[in-house]
C-alpha cells in the first residue's frame, strides 16, 4: 500500500505548482542567472584576433577542442570571459576534498560544523584562484603562440588572466547563488545548460554529414538508436535502489505502546549520481587544455606537448584508461565523503532507536553499510564507467560530434531527474503546509463556542 507522502506526490499537478509562489521564484531566479551566464558566452576577451580563432577551433572541434567547447558552452570557442568554465573551481573542490580526507586538522575542521565548512569553501576559493590564474596564463601564451593576438606581451597577457579569473570567479558565485536561492545544484546546472546550448549545432553538423554522404543512413540510425538506448539506462540506473531493512523497538509509555514499526534505508546503486564524470572530465581538461593551445610552441616543450596529445587523445587507449581509473575512484571517494557516510548514518539510525535486524548497532552497523554500499559500487562504477567510455570508442572511429558521447547525455539526464526531485520536494513541501494550515483553522472553528 502507497504511504501518504506517495499518495501527494501522484496528486501533484500544474495547479499545485501554480500555487507554490516560492517554488516559481526560485525556478525563475534561477533561469534568470542561467541567461546570465549564457550572455557572457558571448562577450569576448580583449585583445583576441577572434577570425584567427575561428579558423582554429574549425580544425580542433571534433578533438579536444570539443571537449573544451562542450565544457564551457561554446565559451572557448569564441574565446569570451567564461572560456575556463566552472572546471577550475570543480577542480579545486576535488583537491580539498582529497586533503581533507588526508590532513587530519582538515577532518577536525570539517567536523566543526558551519564555521568549518566555511573555512574550506575558503580554501577551496583560493584553490580556484590559482587554478583559474595558472590556466589562464597557459591560454594566453597558447594564443600568442598560435598568432591570435592583436598586441603580443605581457600587458595582453595580464589582461587575459584577470578576464578569464573573474570570470571563473563570478561563475563560481552563481553556481552558488543558484544552490542557495534557486533550485537544483547550481553548478551542475551551468554545465547542463553549456551543453545543452552546444547540442543543436552539434545535431545540425552531424545531419549535414549524412546529407553530405560523409556518413551513412544506417550509422545515423543506429547512433540516434545508442543515444535513446543511453538515456533509458541512465534514467533505469539513476532511479535503482537496494533497500535495507530497519527495524523499531517497541516500548511502553504508561498503558500505551509504541513503536515495533519498520521502515526502508534506500541506498542507491550509484549515490554518487553525476559528479565523478564531472570530476574526472574536468581533471582531464587540464592536459586537453595545454594540448590545444600549444600545438605551434617549439623544442622540448613541443615534444612533451605532442606526446601527451597522442597519448591522451579522443579514443586512444590511454585516455580511455585514465579516464575509467578516475570515474571509478571518484565513484567510490565522492560516496565515502559525501554522499554515503555510513559512520552519520549508523549514527542517526542508534539515536533514533532504529537498527538493521540481526546487526547490532554500532561499529558493526557501519561495517555491515560499508559492506552493501561497496558491493554496489562495484556495479555503480562499472555503469558510470561503460556509460562514458562506450560511446566515446565509437565517437572517435566514427567522428560523430562530442555531445552525443555517454558523459554528456549522462549529465543532461542525470542533472535534469535531480532538478525535478528537488522541484517535487518543494511542491510536497508546499502541500505540507497547506494541510497544516488547514487544519489549524479547522482547529480554530471547532473551539469558537457556539450562540
Amino acid at each position: 500500500m502507497a504511504s501518504a507522502a506517495e499518495q501527494m506526490a501522484a496528486n501533484l499537478s500544474w495547479g499545485t505548482f501554480g500555487k507554490a509562489k516560492d517554488l516559481q521564484s526560485r525556478i525563475l531566479f534561477a533561469i534568470g542567472l542561467l541567461i546570465v551566464y549564457r550572455l557572457g558566452t558571448y562577450i569576448p576577451v580583449p585583445g583576441v584576433d577572434a577570425v584567427k580563432l575561428q579558423e582554429f577551433f574549425s580544425q580542433q572541434s571534433a578533438g579536444l577542442g570539443g571537449m573544451l567547447n562542450m565544457f564551457t558552452g561554446g565559451a572557448v570557442g569564441r574565446m569570451a570571459i567564461f572560456s575556463l568554465g566552472i572546471m577550475p573551481y570543480i577542480s579545486a573542490s576535488i583537491i580539498v576534498q582529497l586533503l581533507t580526507s588526508l590532513m587530519p586538522s582538515l577532518a577536525a575542521m570539517k567536523k566543526e560544523g558551519e564555521a568549518g565548512r566555511r573555512k574550506i569553501n575558503q580554501y577551496t576559493r583560493y584553490g580556484t584562484v590559482f587554478l583559474a590564474t595558472f590556466q589562464a596564463y597557459g591560454l594566453a601564451l597558447g594564443l600568442e603562440a598560435e598568432g591570435m593576438a592583436h598586441d603580443p606581451g605581457w600587458f595582453f597577457r595580464l589582461g587575459v588572466i584577470i578576464t578569464l579569473v573573474g570570470g571563473t570567479m563570478f561563475l563560481m558565485w552563481l553556481g552558488e547563488q543558484i544552490t542557495a536561492r534557486g533550485i537544483g545544484n547550481g553548478i551542475s546546472l551551468i554545465i547542463f545548460v553549456g551543453i545543452v546550448a552546444q547540442m543543436p549545432h552539434a545535431l545540425a553538423l552531424f545531419l549535414t554529414q549524412g546529407r553530405t554522404g560523409v556518413m551513412s543512413p544506417l550509422v545515423i540510425v543506429g547512433i540516434m538508436v545508442m543515444i535513446v538506448a543511453v538515456i533509458a539506462f541512465v534514467v533505469f540506473m539513476e532511479r535503482a535502489l537496494r533497500k535495507i531493512h530497519i527495524q523499531y523497538p517497541k516500548r511502553q509509555v504508561g498503558m500505551k505502546i509504541y513503536g515495533g514499526e519498520s521502515s526502508n534505508l534506500p541506498v542507491k546503486v550509484n549515490p554518487a549520481g553525476v559528479i565523478p564524470a564531472i570530476f574526472a572530465s574536468s581533471l582531464l581538461l587540464l592536459p586537453a587544455t595545454i594540448t590545444t593551445f600549444s600545438g605551434s610552441s617549439s623544442g622540448a616543450t613541443s615534444g612533451i606537448v605532442n606526446m601527451i596529445a597522442a597519448y591522451m587523445g579522443r579514443g586512444q587507449p590511454l585516455h580511455l584508461l585514465v579516464f575509467g581509473a578516475l570515474i571509478v575512484f571518484f565513484t567510490y571517494f565522492y560516496t565515502a565523503n559525501v554522499a554515503f557516510k555510513s559512520d552519520d548514518v549508523a549514527d542517526n539510525l542508534k539515536k533514533q532507536g532504529g537498527f538493521i535486524p540481526g546487526i547490532r548497532p554500532g561499529q558493526k552497523t557501519v561495517e555491515f553499510l560499508d559492506y552493501v554500499v561497496t558491493r554496489l559500487l562495484v556495479v555503480g562504477s562499472a555503469y558510470l564507467t561503460a556509460v562514458c567510455l562506450l560511446p566515446e570508442v565509437l565517437i572517435s572511429k566514427l567522428s560523430v560530434p562530442f555531445y552525443f558521447g555517454g558523459t554528456s547525455l549522462l549529465i543532461v539526464v542525470s542533472v535534469t531527474m535531480d532538478t525535478i526531485t528537488q522541484i517535487q520536494s518543494h511542491m510536497l513541501a508546499h502541500q505540507y503546509e497547506g494541510l497544516i494550515e488547514k487544519s489549524r483553522l479547522r482547529g480554530k472553528g471547532r473551539g469558537k463556542p457556539r450562540r
